[in-house]
């Protein structure tokens, strides 16, 4: 029984964090990079501006790293453990979990791997995170279409996940609501795709 219980709380300190701080910043972080539409200044301005925050790197590691590293590995477990439930959801639903597990997976590496383009680049060789460090990754086809890919991938699993996050917290609770909020997040994630594929775009 304690054991059921801890899960119980796993999931949804696992689901919570999805959305907050995970989710929050994933919009922030695409809207900094949807800057560069703008051209290459805008970007770095916008960049220049998150990197001068306060106390970044505690808040980094409080709100982002942390949050991210204990959702992920979570997430992982779920992915290779759950099973879909026929009888409980529709098969619309169980194709969505399915997608969410393999999206899941997929985040959970290109965010490893972005990191180390990225962050780990800066704090290990003293690069600047600007808009010529991704405009150099980007113009290889293979990268570019592995970033156009993985983006729209994370935005599923975060726009999917805010159903399952809205259902584990007893917001959706009716049929009629989930399937609503259904068409909610799939605006929302065609949204926030745009935003991020049209930025990977202007880095290329």
């Amino acid at each position: 029984m304690a054991q059921t219980k801890n899960e119980y709380y796993l999931r949804r300190i696992h689901s919570l964090l999805g959305i907050i701080p995970i989710g929050a910043f994933l919009v922030v972080h695409l809207l900094v990079n949807h800057q560069a539409t703008q051209g290459a200044e805008a970007f770095n301005k916008a960049s220049s501006f998150m990197e001068s925050l306060p106390f970044l790197i505690v808040v980094e590691f409080l709100f982002i790293y942390i949050p991210l590293l204990y959702h992920g590995l979570f997430g992982l477990h779920i992915a290779f453990t759950a099973k879909e439930n026929v009888g409980h959801y529709s098969l619309f639903r169980n194709w969505m979990f399915l997608f969410q597990r393999i999206s899941g997976v997929l985040a959970f590496i290109f965010i490893g791997v972005h990191l180390w383009q990225t962050r780990l680049q800066k704090a290990f060789f003293g690069k600047e995170v600007d808009y010529d460090m991704m405009h150099q990754t980007l113009q290889s086809p293979v990268w570019a279409i592995i970033y156009i890919i993985c983006i729209i991938a994370v935005v599923f699993h975060f726009s999917n996940g805010l159903w399952s996050f809205l259902v584990t917290w007893g917001v959706l609770q009716s049929p009629k609501s989930q399937r609503v909020f259904t068409w909610v997040s799939l605006i929302v994630f065609l949204v926030i795709s745009y935003i991020g594929v049209t930025a990977i775009i202007a880095f290329m």
